[in-house]
């Protein structure tokens, strides 16, 4: 589960961060409201956790500009006031789920856990297609014009990834994150020799390629040859 959290105290975000890490979720922090948007929509997290009073742009803005994006991922907010009209005005701007200030970690991470679950029930899609491509999540097939194309596990998580986003420019620092798992960039060519590998399987032996490099900028699957 992949984590934001945005908290302008150190030392809660310090307690958050390493929380959740010690229970196998790798996180991001933000340490004011415009941070934490801007890392909001240029992320895919599995789960948001939303300090109400923040420098620069409050939690409720926050949350209601991603909305406003028709951007759903589950939102906790986090917050020292406890009248439940404080609460109403929480859930009400978009907030999935509302915590007090001070509260259990245990309890905390049970409910970042099951927002997630409810995400991952509500965007499941057990098989990706684009154009005459197939890929099954949960069978871990590939298919291309009725034809099984093997992959290894890396090549299979690269291709899921890049269908999920299909028609989208996937750069290098999103495969980075979510198919490797790095936060940094080993300046290697991993991710030119796995592409090159994925573009031999599923698109050599037909007439119209569907995985496409965009100069200095990164990849994308589609359908069409623009």
């Amino acid at each position: 589960m992949k984590v934001l959290i945005v908290e302008d105290d150190d030392d809660a975000a310090a307690y958050l961060a390493r929380g959740l890490t010690e229970a196998g979720h790798a996180t991001d922090v933000a340490e004011e409201g415009e941070a934490g948007l801007e890392l909001a929509l240029d992320n895919d997290y599995d789960v948001l956790i939303v300090d109400r009073m923040l420098p620069r742009l409050d939690g409720l803005s926050l949350i209601e500009t991603l909305r406003r994006k028709e951007r759903q991922v589950p939102i906790l907010v986090l917050s020292a006031l406890s009248q439940v009209d404080d609460r109403v005005k929480g859930l009400r701007a978009g907030g999935d789920d509302y915590l007090t200030k001070p509260y259990a970690f245990t309890e905390l991470l049970a409910r970042v856990e099951a927002l997630a679950r409810r995400k991952q029930s509500a965007d499941f899609e057990a098989v990706y297609r684009v154009g005459d491509l197939e890929l099954d999540r949960l069978s871990h097939t590939v298919n291309r014009a009725g034809k099984p194309v093997v992959l290894q596990p890396r090549e299979f998580r690269l291709l899921e990834y890049l269908m999920r986003h299909a028609g989208q420019v996937v750069t290098r620092t999103m495969l980075l994150e979510n198919v490797w798992d790095y936060h940094f960039d080993p300046q290697t060519n991993v991710i030119d020799v796995h592409i090159s590998r994925l573009r031999g399987k599923i698109d050599k032996a037909f007439e119209r390629p569907l995985l496409h490099t965009v100069r200095g900028a990164g990849y994308v699957i589609r359908a069409d040859a623009e």
